[in-house]
């Protein structure tokens, strides 16, 4: 949001030998920032001095603003591309040793959330394939640099902007509260941590000590990892036992095509009046319970791709709130599990 100007000059023009670069803004220079920091401080109870310390050690990253942009107008979304990035076999062979290594943790998650494992295992898979790429952006730089710098170009700018500042505040609130330096965890470009991805307000609310260490670690406890995932799901709602979706086909002569996508994937629609619109669904689909949405996915000019997404499906892109992400965290947990031998 541009909320402070940046202070460098115009670098000079290179010259041989010039290897100038731009200098580091960090958010002591912002007088929004450290009036942010202040008002944290009186609203948390925390010492002021170290709250304005740490907001003002931040430093402005140019291309954590650069990737917050929104795509080009027109850019087509390609679900069969999505998919290939990961249900591969990297990812999958690497899922494997994961299930394999926390099978018993796995097992108890299950049982005692609801949640399958290939669910965790998708999720894990999809977020840092098993740990292997968690982010090596600072947090603090990333959350402050969306918090007073979010692009304004962006549709949801400000709305994005108030959503960082309420995650600067809890990061650190919680590293505050777990005596952690604030300035040495690194996440990614959005400022999410651990092998799950959490946000800084996840961490508080969902993640969970699994391992009975006394401690919260979603970097190196792949049980608190497994736990706080499963934790997740089950405070949006998830059910045990119901499928994310059910394939389905269309009856041409009676399709009300506009009508079944306009609620997008909010599950709206009972099986009778998902079927009179034209939607064709079969078996167990049938005898579903509760609501369902027509999840549309875009192939990039070919044709689209449909499922019929239940509760469930929704409870997922809770995780992240795309049916492309959803699908994907479905899918590679269920290759996953096609891999894992019976015991």
């Amino acid at each position: 949001m541009a909320a402070t100007p940046a202070l460098a000059q115009s670098p000079a023009k290179a010259r041989p030998g010039n290897t100038q670069t731009a200098p580091v803004f960090t958010y002591d220079q912002s007088e929004v920032a450290m009036a942010f920091a202040t008002d944290l401080a009186v609203r948390r109870n925390l010492d002021p001095a170290w709250v304005r310390q740490q907001i003002g050690q931040a430093q402005r990253m140019p291309n954590i603003i650069r990737l917050m942009r929104p795509a080009p107008a027109g850019t087509p979304k390609n679900w069969a591309a999505y998919r290939a990035r990961f249900i591969e076999p990297i990812r999958l062979r690497a899922g494997q040793r994961f299930w394999e290594d926390n099978r018993e943790t796995l097992a108890r998650a299950e049982l005692e959330y609801g949640v399958p494992a290939s669910l965790i295992v998708g999720v894990i898979g999809v977020e840092t394939l098993y740990g292997q790429h968690t982010g090596n952006h600072r947090v603090i730089d990333a959350l402050t640099t969306l918090a007073f710098d979010f692009p304004a170009s962006h549709p949801r700018a400000a709305a994005r902007t108030e959503f960082f500042k309420s995650e600067l505040e809890q990061f650190l609130s919680l590293s505050e509260r777990t005596s952690t330096d604030p300035l040495s965890p690194r996440g990614s470009y959005a400022g999410a941590m651990g092998w799950p991805q959490f946000m800084p307000s996840s961490w508080v609310k969902y993640a969970i000590d699994y391992d009975g260490d006394g401690k919260v670690d979603l970097f190196d406890s792949q049980a608190d990892v497994i736990g706080s995932v499963a934790n997740y799901f089950k405070a949006f709602g998830w059910q045990t036992g119901m499928p994310t979706h059910y394939p389905v086909s269309f009856d041409t002569s009676k399709l009300d095509l506009d009508t079944l996508l306009a609620p997008d994937i909010l599950p709206s629609f009972s099986v009778e009046s998902f079927t009179a619109k034209g939607a064709v669904i079969e078996g167990p689909a049938l005898q579903h319970p509760g609501k369902l949405a027509l999840v549309l996915l875009e192939n990039a000019g070919a044709p689209p791709t449909y499922v019929a997404g239940t509760e469930n499906f929704y409870v997922v892109t809770r995780y992240n709130w795309s049916s492309y992400y959803a699908l994907a965290v479905i899918e590679l947990g269920e290759a996953v599990r096609a891999l894992m031998p019976s015991r």
